[in-house]
Formats: structure tokens, sequence, C-alpha cells
């Protein structure tokens, strides 16, 4: 496969980069995607904020301000998405590319308009925007969403680079409906409505709190309960984070890169599938299984609180299949805009930022604690 090439960026679209939730800076002509540093660094967030969206040569380079050590030039490199240049084009679905070099298919399709370098997505309405399905696949040479996707992914030959670059540019099928993965009686069985989850599990999580109502008083119940309610969010955050992106890990070859797929790199790659976007049951159980043993190590002595610890841990799963469902494809009240908005994000802006689902909590909390020991190497 071809080594993936860094989009350009004019000086308008860098300096339209100049707060919080997006900040860019250059050196010279190299443009660097600084948002997730804004927040930790040492010196406080407003003083990146203050160079947004400019170059930031010469303060770095300045011993009365603050000289740099090599390990700051590192983060930076780390963070590279592009060059400045002249005007920008965009590719259907992909990312931007400079007018001197003719830009998309045929350098018709010119924009002004931003486009982020790692999604090919502007904004969250993108999401669902209908992918051509003709000229995603000439443009990209990655799937054709005419035909069956797990094929294609097991005998495409793509380098972890690649996949990985492609996945993460969210791509929509025809008239909201699901692409065909297996194209065969595997079918139906990678599909599964939004409703199935609670029509299950419910009843599951009722009769498995009955069971413990039988050796636990009302207090230690609920308390035991609402204890695997909470763990739940951070086995959430854990699970999304270190399981379902495991990206840097992921081994380089087609098994890997397929179990990746189908674990969870179709949502990022179709991230509107209705049907594809809450847990199989069949799969749920093979990963839910273990945390039964695990409850019931750690709760040894009393087999009633294990099993109401587990059972608050599962309600908890159901919430967050639900929510997840619901951020892609419901209207929310006023006081969820933000955390649909904050999902959204992880989609059409940085698949390497927020994991939680149904909170930030952990989000906060642990990137906090990364970017106090990401200080002390500068």
């Amino acid at each position: 496969m071809p080594p993936r090439t860094l989009p350009t960026f004019t000086r308008a679209d860098v300096e339209a980069h100049n707060s919080k939730g997006s900040c860019y800076v250059t050196i010279d002509d190299k443009v660097y995607d600084v948002t997730d540093f804004v927040q930790d660094h040492p010196g406080g967030p407003e003083l990146i904020l203050d160079y947004a969206g400019k170059d930031v040569k010469e303060i770095l380079q300045d011993p009365t301000s603050h000289p740099h050590s090599e390990a700051a030039y590192e983060v930076l490199d780390e963070s590279l998405v592009g060059y400045v240049v002249g005007e920008k084009t965009t590719t259907t679905n992909g990312s931007a590319s400079s007018a001197v070099d003719g830009g998309g298919d045929d350098g018709s399709q010119k924009s002004s308009e931003w486009v982020h370098p790692r999604t090919g997505m502007s904004r969250e309405e993108d999401l669902s925007k209908e992918t051509d399905f003709t000229t995603d696949y000439k443009t990209h040479k990655f799937l054709d969403l005419s035909r069956p996707l797990f094929p294609q992914i097991w005998n495409g030959g793509f380098s972890k680079e690649f996949y990985l670059d492609q996945v993460h540019r969210p791509r929509h099928y025809k008239g909201g409906q699901s692409a065909p993965l297996f194209g065969n009686f595997l079918e139906p069985l990678s599909k599964t409505p939004w409703w199935v989850v609670p029509t299950i599990w419910v009843p599951c999580v009722a009769y498995g709190t009955y069971m413990a109502s039988e050796g636990l008083g009302a207090v230690e119940l609920t308390a035991y309960w609402a204890l695997g309610f909470f763990l739940w969010s951070l086995i959430e955050y854990l699970m999304h984070r270190f399981l379902f992106h495991l990206d840097e890990w992921l081994p380089d070859n087609r098994v890997g890169i397929t179990a990746h797929f189908l674990l969870h790199g179709i949502h990022h790659y179709l991230p509107m599938d209705k049907y594809r976007l809450v847990m199989p049951p069949t799969l749920f159980v093979v990963l839910a299984a273990p945390f039964w043993k695990l409850a019931h190590a750690v709760f040894f002595y009393n087999w009633y609180a294990a099993t109401s610890v587990y059972c608050g841990g599962i309600f908890g799963y159901i919430c967050y299949d639900l929510t997840h469902y619901f951020l892609h494809h419901q209207n929310l009240p006023l006081w969820y805009k933000q955390l649909k908005k904050y999902h959204l994000q992880h989609h059409f802006l940085d698949y390497e930022l927020g994991f939680g689902v149904t909170s930030r909590f952990w989000d906060t909390h642990i990137r906090h604690r990364a970017g106090t020991r990401r200080q002390n190497q500068l």
C-alpha cells in the first residue's frame, strides 16, 4: 500500500484552529495539532492558546521566555498533521490536499472549507452524508461498499498504517441501510437492533438482583449493586480505550486487522449504521463471562454480594449501549447534547480522545494524570 500522505493547509485554515477545542500551531511550513496537549502544557493552557493558529518558532527559541527541551519538540513531532502551502482542495470523505498538485480525483472538488486531516470530516453532520461508493473506492483503494466487507478486509493485504488511516475516515451507506458484511447466511447475525439489548438483558439483571436479595439486606444489596454500576463506568472506559482502540499494539497482519475491524473498526468506518452500533448478544456473552468469574473471585466471601455487583455492572452496560445508540441517532434533551457532541467528536475529529461514552469522568481524570507525567518529561 502507498504510504500515507500528509495533507496541506493554507494559512487561513491554520488560523481558524484557534480555540481550546481545536488548536493548531506551525513551525515554518509544518502544521501541528496540539489540541490534546493544551490542558497538559506545563506553563498552563493560556500560553498555548495565545499562539493558537500562529507560528511558534520564535517563542520556542526565546531563551528569556522558556527554552524548550528536546522532549518538547518530540511531542510536536508526534502531532504533525500536514504542511502550509497555497489553496486547498478536498477529496470525497478523504484528506485535504494542495491545489498545486491537482487535489482530488480530477482537481475539480475545490473547497475553502476546513477538513480534518485524520478523518476527512468538517462537522458532525458530515457523518450522515452518503458516500459515493465508486468515487470513494477509486480515491482511497480501501473497501468497496457495494460488496461484502469481510472478504475485502481478509484478502486486502492492507498494512496496519494504511488500514488505521482508512478505517477512521467515516463513511455513510446509502439510504441509512447497513453495508453488506458477509453477504451470506451470516449477515443477519451481524446486525442488532437497539431494543434487543434491554429486551434480553433487563430480565436477566432483574432475576440476578432478586437472587442476590435472598442473601442480602436492602442496604447491602443497594450498596453492592451501586458499586457494580460505578465500576462499569471504568470498565467501559478501559475496554473502549485499550481493547476496542488497541491501535498502537495491533498486529500488522490480516488476522489482527480483521479482528479489529469486526470488533470496533466497522463502527468507526460506518458510525451511523444503526444495526451495528450496539453489541450483539453473542459477543456480549463472550466478553461478560470473565467478569462473572472475576466478581466471584473478588467477593469470594459472599456469593450474593458478588452477584449484586455483577448485576449492577450489567445494568451499567445496558445504559452504555442505549446511550451509545441515542447519541448517534436521537435528539436529546439539552443537558445531554454536550455528551452527544463529545462522543461524535470522537468519530469526526479525533478517535484517540473521548473514550467515555456515558460519562467524561474517566477521560478527565486519567488524562489529567497522564498529562502530569508528560509534563515531568519536559
